[in-house]
Order: C-alpha cells, then sequence, then structure tokens
C-alpha cells in the first residue's frame, strides 16, 4: 500500500498509524515555494489527513444540499486497517481534514461526523461523511466537490494523482488492469494499473485519481510496488484469471471507484443493497 501506500504501511500499523502507499510520515513537509496545479487538474477540493491524502466528492447525483463526503482509503482509518473481509460502516468518527484551494494553500478545517464506510476487501476505500453540506463548503469557501464518475475507467486514459498530504500532482496514464492485486493478505479486484510517470510515496494514500480530460474521479490511489517482492506487505503482486503472478517493481496502483455511486441513494445515503451495489458489506 506503500507508505502511506503500504510501504510506510508497516511502520504506521505498528504506530496505529496506516500504511500501504499511503500513510505518511508522522509530519508532512511544506510544499515546494509557488508550487502549481498541474495542467487543468488543480488541487482545489483535495484534502490532507493526517497520515494520508483525499478529497471532497459527491456522487453524479448528489444535490447542494446533501451532507458532503470526504474519500480516502480503507488502511487510512484512524481505528487501523480492516482485516480481510472486514467491513465498517457508519462508525462515528470525528476525523479533521484540511481541505485545500486550487495552488494548494489550506483554506479550512473539515471534520467529519462518521465513517460511512470503509474496507479493504475488494477494494481500499474510505468514505467520510462531514458536519456540513456542499453548497456550504461552497459558499464559504468557493471550493466544489470533484464528482465521481459512474463508469469504468479507460485504458490510455491522462490521469492524475493529486496528493493533498504532500500537495503533489503525479502525471501519467492508465496501463492497463489488474485482474486481482494481492498484498499480504489483502486482495483487490480489477486494479487501475498506473504508467511509470505515477511513482507514488507514502503519504500519498487516498489521493484521487482524476481523468485530466472529465475532471472526474474514476479511482482512489493505493499502492505501489517497491522493492520487486511479490505478494507481500508495499509490494503488490498481480493474479491473472489463470493464477499466474506477475510483479511490476516500481509500478503503482489504484482502486477503481465507478462503482460506489450505486450505493448511494438520496441525501448521500449508504444502502448496499441498492441495485447495482457491488460494495462488500459487513
Amino acid at each position: 500500500m506503500k507508505k502511506p501506500l503500504i510501504g510506510t504501511l508497516a511502520a504506521l500499523a505498528l504506530a496505529g498509524g496506516t500504511a500501504l502507499v499511503g500513510a505518511a510520515p508522522a509530519q508532512a513537509q511544506p510544499a515546494p515555494a509557488g508550487a502549481a496545479p498541474l495542467g487543468s487538474v488543480s488541487f482545489a477540493g483535495t484534502v490532507a489527513l493526517s497520515n494520508c491524502s483525499g478529497s471532497v466528492v459527491r456522487m453524479p447525483n448528489s444535490t447542494p444540499t446533501d451532507p458532503a463526503l470526504v474519500l480516502s482509503n480503507g488502511h487510512c482509518l484512524e481505528s487501523g486497517m480492516p482485516g480481510p473481509g472486514q467491513v465498517v460502516t457508519n462508525q462515528a468518527s470525528s476525523r479533521t481534514f484540511s481541505l485545500l484551494g486550487s495552488s494548494g494553500g489550506k483554506l479550512a478545517t473539515l471534520r467529519a461526523t462518521k465513517v460511512v464506510y470503509g474496507a479493504m476487501t475488494d477494494t481500499d476505500v474510505s468514505i467520510y461523511q462531514l458536519n456540513t453540506t456542499y453548497a456550504a463548503i461552497k459558499s464559504k469557501y468557493g471550493i466544489s466537490a470533484l464528482t465521481i464518475a459512474d463508469t469504468h475507467p479507460v485504458r490510455g486514459a491522462d490521469i492524475r494523482v493529486v496528493s493533498g498530504y504532500w500537495k503533489k500532482i503525479y502525471s501519467c496514464s492508465v496501463d492497463g488492469f489488474a485482474y486481482r492485486l494481492k498484498e499480504a493478505d489483502w486482495t483487490f479486484k480489477d486494479s487501475v494499473r498506473y504508467t511509470s510517470g505515477c511513482n507514488v510515496i507514502g503519504g500519498t494514500s487516498g489521493s484521487p485519481v482524476v481523468d485530466a480530460s472529465t475532471g472526474q474521479v474514476v479511482a482512489v490511489n493505493n499502492t505501489i510496488n517497491e522493492s520487486g517482492e511479490s505478494c507481500t506487505l508495499d509490494n503488490p503482486c498481480e493474479v491473472d484469471q489463470s493464477g499466474n503472478v506477475t510483479v511490476r517493481q516500481g509500478i503503482g496502483y489504484a482502486q477503481e471507484t465507478y462503482g460506489i455511486p450505486a450505493c448511494f441513494g438520496p441525501g448521500n445515503r449508504l444502502d448496499l443493497t441498492r441495485a447495482g451495489c457491488v460494495l462488500p458489506r459487513p
């Protein structure tokens, strides 16, 4: 998962933090002076967690008065990484997030009321509900939520991995998809594989993967193979339909998000029984 993906994962797990690509060192370093957005994709709407990255997101059918949601990784949960088969729903939380503007400057501190959903089975995702609405965030800070696309990402798509923790934007393309991605005890399905440009590091876990042509979120960044090991923590391996294992050292991965909108009804209410919802259930 990489160091705040999973690499940092191991150390953080011992300290009660999160890892996988994901969890970052105890303290983030300031962004370089004059850091600017890459292309048309900026930091607007992204957030920094204490150990990971994330973003304020909306479903395609969310309304301005709905409670706002924050997307990150399951391995970034403050309660620790969920075990295989473990699903967290509607768990009280008062976690805070630093809301960023387009150039990466902090605009505000947002606060959660609960973890709506969290899991590391099939996917690696956490979704928090905030104590404010999209309309209030827009009115106070001029920030609109990023929309989660409800269609499968496309091979060859130009993408950006936007890390609010490091205030860094990675640019690469969707190289393809891993039928199964295995890392230590966890298995993820149909994962996005990056081309080499997105050499993500710890603390980037939970970053939105944005399609540069649409501006929509198509995945959530979560891991990279750091040292070439096979199927170990911080060293995910690909497993195809025949059980063949492939290791790609230095290549990062993300978990698709197109299936999430089907699990949310009016008012941004989670309903895992909705038609088309395939997120793992508790």
